[in-house]
């Protein structure tokens, strides 16, 4: 039973799916307006993991060519054979995007149903058959995932959307790059033998660890702005404190561009976006 569940988690990548649900919890979070119902929040945060897991599984199937050449990827399910690639499981995969789509629409409105359905979209066709094996602007564009994840929380609340939650998603947006680059990095001969056109792939580790830095210093000041867009002290204590964590490691990146410091720069990201979400819930439920 245990390795049934292991599996289920690994092809849906609900690891992931998680963590861009936190973005949509995030994005209500910010959004001026009245709250939502307790059922609600359960329903919206259910929507955009479903569709985050549909994407999920979908880059898992298209890719198990790819995941067999890399030794981070080669026992996911579909490369074993544990699940076998065909009509049932697309028809799982489009199924759960399509329920998740359906109930957004029906329990908020159009806008809500259609930045969960881009977030799939943009993850599962955009990134992995459009552009991951291209160019490296492949994490770029798919970082836009976890910003419709934040428009989604933001428009359950008020489809017209406000500034802060703009905000929110633009730093998501630029949160990606050196959150998956750092990780690149750390796999770079991996990624090199399998050629994905990672940046450090393309342009070389020391190069890559400074552009990761600039994204890093961007995307921490403008998690700050909206302290000033009405946001309270503990988004702000959060945002500064994870913000100052992951720029501290990039910089140390930039110092020693090598697999371990990267690895490292990998958590710290993790770390940041961690403290940011949930510093902006726990500002919205305690401060109001």
């Amino acid at each position: 039973m245990g390795a049934a569940v292991a599996q289920v988690w690994s092809v849906f990548k609900l690891r992931i799916g998680l963590a861009i649900m936190l973005c949509a919890l995030g994005g209500l979070a910010v959004t001026p307006g009245p709250g939502l119902e307790a059922w609600k929040i359960v329903v919206l945060a259910l929507a955009v993991l479903m569709s985050a897991a549909s994407a999920g599984a979908f880059n898992q199937y298209v890719e198990r060519d790819l995941d067999a050449r890399m030794a981070r990827t080669r026992n996911r399910p579909f490369v074993t054979g544990v699940f076998k690639a065909g009509p049932l499981w697309l028809g799982i995969i489009l199924g759960t995007l399509a329920l998740a789509v359906a109930v957004a629409a029906w329990t908020f409105n159009a806008a809500v149903a259609l930045h969960v359905f881009l977030g799939a979209f943009t993850y599962g066709v955009v990134y992995t058959i459009w552009l991951k094996n291209r160019t490296w602007l492949n994490i770029v564009l798919g970082g836009l995932a976890g910003s419709f994840a934040v428009l989604a929380g933001a428009s359950a609340v008020n489809p017209e959307l406000s500034a802060a939650p703009i905000v929110l998603a633009v730093v998501l947006f630029l949160w990606t790059p050196p959150h998956f680059w750092s990780l690149a990095t750390a796999l770079h001969k991996e990624y090199a033998a399998a050629r994905v056109p990672m940046l450090p792939v393309v342009v070389g580790d020391a190069l890559a660890a400074k552009v990761i830095l600039a994204h890093t210093v961007v995307l921490v000041l403008l998690s700050l702005v909206p302290a000033v867009l009405g946001m309270g002290w503990i988004y702000l204590a959060g945002a500064a404190i994870g913000g100052g964590y992951f720029v501290l490691k990039s910089v140390r990146l930039v110092i020693d561009p090598g697999p371990k410091a990267a690895m490292t720069n990998f958590f710290a990201s993790l770390v940041q976006l961690g403290l940011l979400l949930f510093a902006a819930i726990a500002d919205r439920a305690i401060l109001g």
